[in-house]
Order: structure tokens, then sequence, then C-alpha cells
């Protein structure tokens, strides 16, 4: 075991090592040195203290302002209210029983402020946080300590504030530093003026200006992006290596026939798309490609032309939904799309045709068993379903093909199960309208061919979003309502969209409840004086999101009476589903107030408006799903978000960006800036468990490209890293046993 593999117990001791584990997942030496901190500040730089965000961990570096000790009323005790100021905003930190600190927080001292922030009478504050002054009269041993240079400001928790966890730092780089290996190639450093790592992890802990920072974080940013080309060109050997059987359209085929029947001419996208999925599909090796395409842009044609070409070349394809009523519209749309195509053997159907078969979970017996021996012997060329299509006693005769719509509603054990179901690897096609912020970072990392429709077919409408502020603007909710009624009225149809279905306990409310029991606990924090909230006046804790049930029964009693409302979400019967779907594609239903069931495939080209409700609950993908559900017809579609957030919060900036654009790539990226990009290498769909800690994947891109050049060459050179042993042992550190088996997955 190397140095750096140390368990910090052996460093900082047995309970400062549980802190760490516990609160950041900090277990090494070697942990400790790659925690790089997240940002830094100048000695009498203050933080702004207006861009905090609400439940966040902070250190914040600021000037005590006003001191205020208000004792409780009626009882034994008191709370102490400290003002701490940037110059231009302020921040309450508020300590109970506890006023002795007068002594130490006087007004006009400067410190370092950490806690997590929290919100008491519309006003931010921080309760009983850690502190440590900085000035001339404070400890003398901390204001040496950060005078003269840098002040590094950590990604902290409750228990370890940012300069307890830079003192296990400074421990760490003291006794291990010379322990540091070199995991990139002198020559590649050399080619790019890159420092040494050992003095890299130095000058990002402790750099003496702006310029050791930049250095820093040049040469980490590099050890992240080459690291993981190494791994991904590893991958990209090996899966080159896999055979595959070449499925290439047969002239005068079933492809040619649908193509023939087609109403309308393919739009230049959609026939260079097509040509590049052919041109892969023909390959002897594994295809594995993204589909990116506006909502409404026919990527589900494209993919379908796709499945046609396999079962000309005598395979089946799969197309797998995340939603049942998702995969029944798919089966709807595509059989009617192919006609008798797609009643091969049946009496009646083409001689070229093949059958399409549905599977899911829902399915009688009889039914099922239909499908699944349809499937088997290869009647059933395609086949469509939920993940119904993953179970064991799911077989099939020759599976060339799997298409994976929205992609990010799987998991890559979902999709490799149902690649395990061919005798060779099929062909791999996924499609989105708005990426994942993975899958975003895994395009710019070059290990995904991608394929971007970026044209609408013509006859489609332009969709316009619009924020209402519910509560700056009350009437501006009045008139989308009056909004819903003038599109009925003119003969189309509406969605209103809320996040939660209304006979459960939202996640929401319990952490409402979970609040009220702590600050109860907390010397009963509402006590009590005459700034405690009025009844009825604004909470501190945000309400349960809108559910479906309640706000479409508001609607039928309010602003949409006399409309025809239904509901439709997940704990519906498959049968009632189908049913209220069918209806409301029929034109037999004005208004579906639903969840977020509607979010993908819904197809029904005379609905015109869309209101989702507590819009910013949803991510920006979903917001952008959901809005491409209206203007699918020759009518404009509108699609309001109605929100209660404050005008300058980020909840309403991403509002405003999904309303700002329909480039749904555009928006990926913001999502990317705003929740990271998760887990690389791994399984983690965003920021919960980045891999990158420097490298960001939105600013890096030369950097990520250059390094995938370096990485193919060195991986064709010396394939098993024998001739690098610290870049194997930097891969064997970031691939644990998870990665390893997710890349083996792809």
């Amino acid at each position: 075991m190397g140095a750096l593999d140390e368990p910090l117990t052996k460093l900082v001791g047995d309970r400062t090592a549980k802190v760490l584990a516990d609160s950041l997942k900090l277990r090494t030496v070697g942990d400790l040195l790659h925690h790089y901190p997240r940002r830094y500040v100048e000695r009498g730089q203050l933080t702004s203290l207006d861009e905090l965000e609400i439940d966040e961990h902070v250190t914040v570096l600021a000037r005590v302002e006003k001191v205020t000790l208000i004792p409780f009323r009626g009882r034994k005790g008191d709370r102490l209210e400290v003002v701490v100021t940037d110059g231009r905003s302020r921040l309450s930190l508020v300590f109970f029983n506890q006023g002795w600190r007068q002594k130490e927080l006087k007004g006009g001292s400067q410190g370092l402020f950490a806690g997590k922030v929290g919100v008491f009478n519309r006003t931010r504050q921080l309760v009983s946080p850690d502190y440590q002054l900085l000035d001339a009269d404070a400890d003398a041993g901390a204001a040496q300590q950060f005078a003269g240079r840098l002040i590094p400001v950590y990604g902290a928790s409750a228990q370890m504030p940012s300069w307890k966890l830079s003192l296990c730092v400074e421990t760490a780089l003291t006794k291990h530093l010379s322990d540091v290996g070199e995991p990139l190639p002198a020559e590649l450093r050399e080619r790019h003026d890159l420092i040494p790592l050992p003095e890299a992890l130095e000058l990002i802990h402790r750099p003496r200006n702006q310029a050791d920072r930049e250095r820093a974080q040049e040469r980490l940013r590099w050890d992240e992006a080459f690291v993981l080309q190494v791994a991904l060109a590893q991958r990209r050997a090996a899966d080159s290596a896999l055979p595959a059987k070449p499925r290439r359209a047969r002239e005068g085929g079933l492809l040619d026939a649908f193509d023939a029947r087609l109403p309308f001419t393919l739009t230049e996208g959609q026939q260079k798309v097509s040509a590049e999925i052919a041109a892969d599909l023909a390959g002897e090796h594994p295809m594995h490609r993204l589909l990116q395409g506006e909502v409404g842009s026919g990527k589900t044609l494209v993919a379908l032309r796709a499945m046609l070409a396999v079962v000309d070349a005598g395979g089946q394809a799969v197309l797998l939904a995340p939603t049942e009523v998702l995969a029944q519209q798919h089966h709807r749309s595509i059989v009617e799309m192919m006609g008798d195509l797609a009643e091969g053997g049946l009496l009646g159907g083409s001689d070229l045709g093949t059958r399409v078969a549905l599977l899911t979970g829902s399915m009688g017996v009889p039914a099922r068993r239909q499908v699944l021996l349809d499937m088997a012997c290869g009647d059933a060329g395609i086949a469509i379903g939920t993940h119904a299509l993953i179970e064991d006693k799911v077989q099939f005769q020759d599976l060339g093909l799997v298409v994976v719509d929205e992609q990010h509603r799987f998991g890559v054990e979902q999709r490799d199960a149902l690649r395990a179901k061919g005798d060779q690897p099929p062909h791999l096609l996924v499609m989105t309208a708005t990426p994942i912020p993975r899958t975003v970072a895994m395009t710019v990392f070059g290990d995904l061919e991608t394929s971007v429709l970026d044209q609408l077919p013509a006859g489609r409408s332009p969709i316009s979003t619009h924020v209402v502020p519910a509560v700056e603007k009350p009437n501006f909710l009045a008139r989308a309502w009056e909004r819903v009624r003038e599109e009925v009225t003119r003969g189309h149809q509406a969605y209103v969209v809320c996040p939660r279905i209304g006979d459960e306990e939202p996640a929401d409310l319990k952490a409402a409840k979970g609040a009220k029991k702590r600050r109860r606990a907390e010397d009963e924090l509402e006590d009590l004086t005459d700034d405690a909230p009025d009844e009825g006046a604004a909470s501190d804790e945000r309400r349960p999101p809108l559910s479906v049930v309640e706000t479409a029964a508001k609607l039928v009693g309010g602003p949409l009476a006399g409309l025809r409302v239904e509901i439709l979400h997940g704990q519906l019967t498959p049968e009632a589903k189908d049913d209220v779907m069918r209806r409301f594609t029929a034109g037999a239903v004005d208004v579906l107030v639903a969840t977020t069931v509607i979010e993908v495939g819904v197809n029904v080209p005379n609905s015109t408006v869309m209101v989702i409700m507590d819009a910013d609950r949803f991510g920006v993908s979903q917001l952008h799903q959901l809005r491409g559900r209206v203007g699918r017809g020759s009518a404009a579609g509108l699609c309001l978000l109605v929100s209660d957030m404050p005008a300058g919060s980020a909840a309403r900036a991403r509002l405003d960006a999904v309303a700002g654009t329909l480039d749904g790539f555009q928006l990926s990226r913001i999502d990317l800036e705003q929740r990271r990009e998760g887990d690389v290498l791994g399984q983690a769909q965003s920021g919960v468990k980045s891999s990158l800690k420097v490298l960001s994947v939105l600013e890096d891109e030369e950097v990520i490209v250059t390094a995938r050049t370096e990485a193919t060459r060195l991986v064709a050179e010396d394939p098993g890293l024998t001739a690098h042993p610290e870049l194997r042992t930097a891969l064997a550190s970031l691939l644990d046993e998870d990665r390893a088996e997710y890349l083996e997955k792809g």
C-alpha cells in the first residue's frame, strides 16, 4: 500500500478521520490531497453575501456590523444576533444561550463564518455557525496562517468547516507531498508545458497568488482529462475488437417499400443522419450512437428506418420506451405509418412485411404469451415495449438493433441486459431531445458517436414559452387560464402539468415536518418575539408541490368550469391511462391535467397550450420535453411556466433560460453548468458523484480533445500501460470496481 493510500486515522486521528469520512467521503491521504479548494479569497476581500443559496453549507469572509443580545420572554435563556456584511448585503448569525460570544464578535472585526444557510422572517441566516476571526487581536496563529496569501475555501460540512479542513490538508502536504507519484509521461508534460504533480498539489492548496493557482489548475485539468481519456481509449480498443453482424437494407426490400409510402420527403437532416446510421449498421463492430434531435424533429422516423433496415437484413430490432403510455403511443404510430407492412404473415399483410409486437408489464397472460412466441421465433421483426422487454423470459431469434428512447430514463444495467439477448452484441442507438449532463460530457469526451437533427419537418409550428410569476403577478396566472379557455374555444386542447399525483405525502412535506421538529428543539426559535411570522404570512418552508388531483378539482370548480377536464398519472390502471389518452387524442377531452407521464412521445397535434405548475420543481430537460407536447400541428404552441420563485433566484434563472431558447442541446449545456456532469465513468446521472474536480466539460473542451489524441496514441503503443506504472496506479484509483464494470458494459 502506497503512502497516499494510508488511512487518515494515522494522519489526523480517529475522531477527525471519522468526520472526514462520514461527511466528505475522504478516507485516505490521497483523497484529502485531491480535495481541492472550491474557491479562494484574499485577506480583506469580503464574500458576496447576496449569492448564497438556501440550504447550502458555506464559508464566508465577512465583517461584523452589529451584535445584539435578546433575552427570551418569560423564561431563562437568550439569543445572540450578529449581523455580518460584505458592505452591500447582510447575513444574520444566531447563537442560543451563548451571550459570552459578544466579547469575541465585536463590531468591525473580520472573520470566516461557516454554517448552513437557512431563512427566518425572509432573512438569510446561519444558526450557531463555526467561525474564526482574522483580525490582529484575534488568535495570533490564525492571523499568521492566512496572512500574505490566498485563503483556500473548501467544500466543507457542518461538522468540518473549511479552516479545519485546511489544517488537515496542511498536515498531509507536510508529511506526504514527497510521496506523490507522476502519472503523466514526461514527454507529454514537456509538450504541453505542465508542472510536476507534487508542485501542482502544493500550489492548488497553498497558492501565493492567482498565477500559482492557474498553473496548478492547468496541470490538474490535464491529469483528469488524460487519465479519463486513457480509460475510454482502452474501452474503445476493446469495443473495436468485438464482432457484430453487418445489417444492410436490401434493394427492393422492406425499407424501400416503407419509403415509397411516405407522404412527405425526408428533411435534409433526416437523410444525413439516416446515412450515418446505415453506415454504422453495415459495419462489423457494434454501433454505439446518440441521436440528439429537437422535440418533433423526426427522431422516431429515423429510428424506424434503421429498424426496418435491420429487419431487411434478417434481424430483429427493439425499441425500449420508459413508460407504458409512450410504448403504446410508439406502437400505435409505427403501425399506422407502416400499414400492411406491419402485418407480415397475417391475412391481408404485405409479403414484404413483418410484425410489430408490443410488450408491457400490464398485458394479459394470453396476449403476452403470443408476443413472446412471435419474438422468439422471429415473426416479430420489431418489438416495442417497456422494462418488460428486459425480463429473462424474453428471447429473440436474432436481435440486431436496440433503440433506447429517452436514454436518461434507463440505467446502463437495463440497456446492457437487453443488449445481452443477442448472440453477438447488437447495434445500439440511443435517442434524446435534451441530453442529460452526463451525456453531454460523454459527447465532449468523444465516447459517443453523435448524430444531430436540428431541422423541424414542414408543418411543425414554433412554441413560445413564458414564465408566469404567480406570487409577484397573480393576474398573470389568471390570464394563463383565460388563454387556456381561448384555445379550447378555438377548437384546440390543453395540458396542465403538476409535480405530483396528490394522494401521497410529498418529500417536501416530510422535510418541512422534520424542519419544524428541529426548530422546536433549538430553543423554540419562533418564540416568541414580535418578529415571529403571522399566521398566514409567507412561510419559511416551501409548501408541498401542487398535485394533479387537487389542481384538477380547483380548475373544474373555478377558472376552467364547464370544460371537459380529465386527469392522467402513473397510478391509474393501464386500461384507464389508455382510455384517457385515446379520448384526449380523439378530441373528447379539452384539458388534460397530468404528471410527467406525458413528458415524451405523446403526440396530439391539436394540443396548443401547456401550463406547467411549480415549473421550478422540474429539471431543464423535463421542461423542454414537456413543452414539446404542444405545437405539434399547424397551430402555434404556447407553454406557460408557473412559479412562485422570486426574480433573481437560481430557479427563476433556469426557467428564464428555458423560455429563452428552443435549442435542446443549448439547454442541456445550461443544465450541465448547474448540475455538473455526474460521474463520467459511473452511473451517477448528475453532479452527486462527479469524477471531475478541476476540469470543466464546457470550458475545457480543447484540453479534453487534445488529451484524447494523446491517450489514443499511448494506448495504441502500450495497451497494458506496462511502461507507465504510475499511470496504471492512477487509472486503478479512478476505476473502482463499479466504474470498471460500468465501462465493461458501455
